[in-house]
This record gives C-alpha cells, sequence and structure tokens, in this order.
C-alpha cells in the first residue's frame, strides 16, 4: 500500500526539539528545493503491490533520497542510516517533519529502496530532472565582451526548439566493475567445488547419525588446489593436470548431491544453497567444454558464482584488457549524464548511435549540430545516418586528404578540437569512478546494481547543477558590481533556492 504525499514540507517549519532552526544555505536543503519529488510518486508507487493491504510503503522522498545520501557521502548502507539518524539536514532531506532520534529505517530497506526504483524510474528520473536543470540554467545574454573562461555550452537552448540543429552530443561506453575476485579458470572450479560440499552437508543432515556421510576427498582436493595456487608460474602441463583433479571432484560431489536429492527432496536447501547448485552445474559444464576442447572461451561464461550474471567485457585498455561488470553507453550533453544502454552482456557500442540521437531529438526537439565519439563509432551506418539530418559526425572525413594545405589544415584543427571536446565524457567516467561508486560496484544482484549505476549519474548531475547556480549567483553579483543594471538571465534562477 502506498499513499501519495504531495506537501512539500519548507525548512522553516522543520521542528528542531533542541531550539533553533535550519540554515537556508545549507547544501541539503538546497538540494532538496531542486529535486521536484512529487512528480515521482506515481512513478515509484506503480513499483509497489496495488492490494491496498499492509502497512503503507515508505514515500518516494525516503526511498531516492536515501539513495542519494549514500552515494554523495560515500558511505555503507549501515553508516548512511546512522548519519542519518545524526543529523538534522539529512531528515529534512528525506521529507521528515522533525527531528527524531531514532533511525527511520533499517539498513536492510535500501535493497528494497533499490529494487522499487528500478534501471527505467531512475533513467526517467534522471531525465527530468537534467532537462530541468538545463532548462533552469540558460546562459544571460551578453551584449559586449565576454568576462573570462571558455563558453562550454554544448547542450540546446532550454525551452522549445527554434528550429534547425543545435547542440553537442558526446558518447562513449565503460565498464562498471563489480566486486568479485579476479576469475581464474581454476579458482571458479575449486570455489564450486566448496559450495557443492555444502550442499552435500546440508542434504546429510536428516541422515546424520544413522548413515555414513558420503565421501567427498575435500581436504585432499583443497591440499592439491592450494600446492598449484601458491606457485608462481603454472606450466600449461601442470594447469591442465589440476584442472581435472578439480573437474574430477566436482562431478563426483554433484552425483553424490543427486544421490542424496532422490532420498531426501531438495527442500532441505535454502534459496541461497539452491541457487548455487544451479550454478555448479552451469560452472561444471562450461568448464568440462573448454577443458576437453583445450578452449579459453566459451559464450555466456560465468566468472562469479555468487553473482553469476557479471561476464568478462574486454575493453582493450592498458591497465586492464578485460573488466568484470556492465557495460553502459552513456551520453553527454551540456555536462549532464545519460545512461542510455546497461547490458550484462558484451556488445558493440556504435549500434547505440542512432538510438542515443533519436534521444536527443525526443528530449529536446531537435537534432545535435553535431556528435563527438571516438573511432568504433564512424561506421558507414552511422554516417550515412548522420548526413541523412544534418549531423557532423566527428573525425576525420572518408577518402584521401585534400591537396590544399589551408583544408587539410582546418581539417586537422577541426579534429583535434574535437577531440577536445569528447574529453568530455572521459571526465565523466573518471568522475564515476574516482569520486563516486562506479569504479567497483558492491550491490550482489543484478537488478541492485543497475540502481547503484544509475544513482551515480543522477548524483553526478545534482551536484553539477548546484556547482551550476552558485556560479550563476556569482555571475550575476558580478555583473551588479561592474555595470550595475538588475539581475539578468532567468528571474527564478537565484530565488529557487
Amino acid at each position: 500500500m502506498y499513499r501519495d504525499n504531495q506537501k512539500q514540507l519548507k525548512f522553516e517549519d522543520f521542528y528542531l526539539p533542541f531550539g533553533g532552526r535550519l540554515r537556508s544555505d545549507n547544501r541539503w536543503v538546497k538540494l532538496a528545493k531542486l529535486i521536484p519529488w512529487h512528480e515521482f510518486e506515481e512513478l515509484y508507487a506503480s513499483s509497489l503491490a496495488g492490494t491496498g493491504m499492509g502497512a503503507p510503503a515508505m514515500s518516494v522522498r525516503v526511498a531516492l533520497g536515501a539513495l542519494i545520501i549514500k552515494e554523495r557521502l560515500g558511505t555503507s548502507d549501515e553508516e548512511t542510516v546512522e548519519q542519518i539518524r545524526e543529523n538534522p539536514y539529512l531528515q529534512y532531506f528525506l521529507g521528515l517533519e522533525e527531528y527524531g532520534e531514532e533511525a527511520p529505517f533499517h539498513p536492510t530497506m535500501f535493497v528494497h529502496f533499490r529494487k522499487r526504483l528500478g534501471k527505467e524510474a531512475l533513467r526517467a528520473i534522471n531525465d527530468r530532472i537534467s532537462t530541468k536543470a538545463m532548462s533552469s540554467g540558460e546562459k544571460p545574454k551578453q551584449k559586449g565582451k565576454k568576462l573570462s573562461g571558455k563558453d562550454d555550452d554544448q547542450g540546446p537552448p532550454s525551452g522549445t526548439s527554434q528550429g534547425g540543429n543545435q547542440g553537442k552530443l558526446l558518447l562513449d561506453a565503460s565498464c562498471a566493475p563489480a566486486d568479485i575476485t579476479y576469475p581464474t579458470d581454476l579458482k571458479i572450479v575449486n570455489e564450486a567445488r566448496e559450495k557443492s560440499e555444502e550442499i552435500i552437508d546440508a542434504l546429510h543432515e536428516p541422515a546424520k547419525g544413522k548413515k555414513r556421510k558420503p565421501r567427498t576427498y575435500r581436504q585432499k582436493a583443497r591440499k592439491q588446489f592450494l600446492a598449484a595456487a601458491k606457485k608462481k608460474k603454472l606450466s600449461k602441463r601442470q594447469r591442465r593436470q589440476v584442472m581435472r583433479q578439480q573437474l574430477g571432484y566436482l562431478a563426483r560431489n554433484l552425483k553424490t548431491i543427486s544421490s542424496l536429492a532422490n532420498q531426501h527432496g531438495l527442500g532441505l536447501l535454502d534459496r541461497r544453497q539452491y541457487k548455487n547448485l544451479l550454478v555448479i552445474e552451469e560452472v561444471r559444464r562450461q568448464q568440462k567444454s573448454m577443458f576437453e576442447n583445450k578452449a579459453n572461451r566459451i559464450e555466456d561464461r560465468i566468472v562469479s558464482i555468487s553473482q553469476p550474471h557479471v561476464r568478462p567485457i574486454k575493453r582493450g585498455k592498458a591497465g586492464a584488457s578485460t573488466e568484470f561488470g556492465a557495460k553502459i553507453s552513456v551520453s553527454v550533453i551540456n555536462g549532464y549524464g545519460f545512461v542510455d544502454r546497461l547490458s550484462w552482456d558484451s556488445y558493440n557500442e556504435s549500434g547505440d548511435l542512432i538510438a542515443q540521437v533519436k534521444k536527443y531529438r525526443q528530449l529536446f526537439g531537435c537534432w545535435p549540430e553535431s556528435v563527438h565519439a571516438d573511432k568504433i563509432y564512424r561506421n558507414q551506418e552511422n554516417r550515412r545516418f548522420c548526413k541523412k539530418h544534418g549531423i557532423r559526425l566527428s573525425g576525420p572525413p572518408l577518402g584521401r586528404p585534400p591537396k590544399d594545405a589551408q583544408i587539410s589544415r582546418e581539417i586537422r584543427k577541426q579534429v583535434y578540437q574535437d577531440e577536445v571536446e569528447r574529453n568530455a565524457v572521459e571526465g565523466k567516467f573518471g568522475q564515476a569512478k574516482r569520486r563516486f561508486g562506479l569504479g567497483r560496484v558492491m550491490c550482489k544482484l543484478a537488478s541492485t546494481a543497475e540502481t547503484a549505476v544509475l544513482i551515480t549519474f543522477l548524483v553526478m548531475n545534482l551536484e553539477r547543477w548546484l556547482k551550476a547556480i552558485l556560479f550563476w549567483l556569482f555571475y550575476n553579483l558580478l555583473i551588479l558590481s561592474q555595470i550595475g543594471s538588475p539581475l539578468q538571465g532567468r528571474p527564478g534562477l537565484c530565488t529557487e533556492i
């Protein structure tokens, strides 16, 4: 059951039992006023059961606000709840009417918040907030020399389109690494063997003391694995010998599990153990196939038993040629990032360009003037699409270079400038991975990990919006001090906070 709450709490109404009042210039108070919470009520309520029974669910402001706080502070679920309990500004940000000494919810509620605010819901929320930020941050028009700095407004004008292609669209793809150990075939088979031994123990529990437990050779298998793992270098022959041994132990354990299941059933296993059993059987099939065929690759290869949805993503980077996590296609418009595609399987990101350009038109009512992307996006299909709609695709033109030295120099200059502007999307990945949590996604479920990735970009966009507002406040004050004219730009920009 969900109760729609359209009331927008004012910071003056927030009750502090120890006296005083909240400051209006606090960062959390400003951020709370920027987010249109009431617009997401229906979207959030659609993810809940509509039976009308049970206790009312927490509001979208509590769910979304808690995830924003966690990502912005970079804390764990438990520490985030403690921060909320101790800080009245965080409680106001969540929409509470007064300061309370007790935590508003248990840390385990974060899992439910991530599941309710899924990938599609967060993508819609990010689109709404980012477009609102860009429309409210239109630059003042100057009738003279600019003050200083470079004009980096890459987005389309706010409001309705005035016709023609406008703005710049930056595209790139990256990987959001999952929190797993670096997988090797030997590690995975050994872990599968240990999990299978745990399942055998659970299935033998009813017959404990009555029948002898089936033999598993766990001590012998462990010693053989450690002997191989501790060696600095394993020859190909030694590696195959150890793999043969471990696969044999695993096959024996699975046969024992099948026999015990026929006697006692699989109802003795909990949900985690049953899931592990299904994953272990698939791991054994994949590893046996690769071992017999002397291959290093296989379709839908499992690299983690606890997170079987994770796949290897080939990146070709100097630091790590292969990463393990979700692959994301990102577009950056005027400094705001949008996650257009998120997949656990590897794919060619060049196929996303047309859909990303169409989304740009859907959001802003016009085609972009130029698309800045790396070499992999510059295939024939994308070139034809951009040419058809009058969009300039970055990079050198096809064909022989012109003989005219002046024209050749201008082309090189334009190519260099395109690469300079495309660096903004690389900077977004750096910010997401170094400042926020995209560098190692700690969530274990596929759905919650997707939510964590989307929340990272949402928080980055909110941070940019806050900085933009502070910049225009300073900008307007500087204009006043120089020419003494009234505030220029959008009238509501300075009064919003």
